[in-house]
C-alpha cells in the first residue's frame, strides 16, 4: 500500500460490496470507474412471455434461445440475428439499436446469408418500434428482448402488424 501511494495520478479504491469481486466487472472510464454486475446467471425460460398475438414456433424457439445466449456476449446495443444453430448477422457498440440492426443485416449479406425466417435478439429492450420494423423488413420471424421501454406496447403493435411473435425475458444484458 505504501509503495502504491507514491505513484502519481494513482486511485485506490476499496471495494464494499457484500458480493464477491468477481461479480462485478470494473471498467476503468474517464475520470471514474463503472462498476457493473457481471452477467453469470443462466437464462430462465420460466420468466419468459410471450407478448405477441402470434407464438414462435418451435424452430424459432430453438433460434430465439440461441439468439439469446450470443447476445449476451456481444457489446451493447447489441443485436443478433440467428437460426436455430448459428448467428447470421450480428451488429454493435452503435448509439441506435436501428444502426446496430442495419450493421448486423449487412454483415449477413457480406456472408451471402439470407436472413428470411431468422429471429432477432437485443440485449436491451427496443425503445421505439422502428427496431421491430427494420428486422421485420430484413426477414425476421420472431424477436428476444428484456422489455421493460415505456414504449413497449407500440413495439408489440409493430411486431403484431409483421405477424412476428416476440418474447419479453424481463432481463437485459447490456455489455459495456
Amino acid at each position: 500500500m505504501q509503495l502504491l501511494q507514491k505513484k502519481k495520478n494513482l486511485r485506490l479504491m476499496e471495494n464494499h460490496y457484500q458480493a464477491p469481486a468477481l461479480a462485478y466487472d470494473y471498467k476503468s472510464v474517464t475520470g471514474a470507474l463503472l462498476v457493473q454486475q457481471s452477467d453469470v446467471q443462466p437464462a430462465d425460460e420460466s420468466t419468459w412471455k410471450v407478448v405477441t398475438r402470434r407464438q414462435p414456433t418451435v424452430e424459432e424457439l430453438q433460434a430465439l434461445r440461441f439468439a439469446w445466449r450470443v447476445v449476451k456476449h456481444v457489446k451493447s446495443n447489441a443485436i443478433v440475428y440467428a437460426g436455430p444453430d448459428r448467428t447470421l448477422g450480428v451488429g454493435a457498440g452503435q448509439m441506435s439499436r436501428v444502426d446496430s440492426s442495419l450493421i448486423a443485416v449487412w454483415k449477413a449479406g457480406e456472408a451471402g446469408l439470407s436472413l428470411q425466417g431468422s429471429v432477432i435478439a437485443s440485449d436491451a429492450f427496443f425503445p421505439f418500434a422502428d427496431g421491430i420494423q427494420a428486422a421485420a423488413q430484413a426477414g425476421a420471424r420472431a424477436a428476444i428482448q428484456p422489455g421493460g421501454s415505456v414504449r413497449d406496447e407500440e413495439v408489440i403493435q409493430a411486431a403484431d402488424a409483421a405477424d412476428m411473435a416476440m418474447i419479453f425475458t424481463g432481463r437485459r444484458h447490456f455489455r459495456h
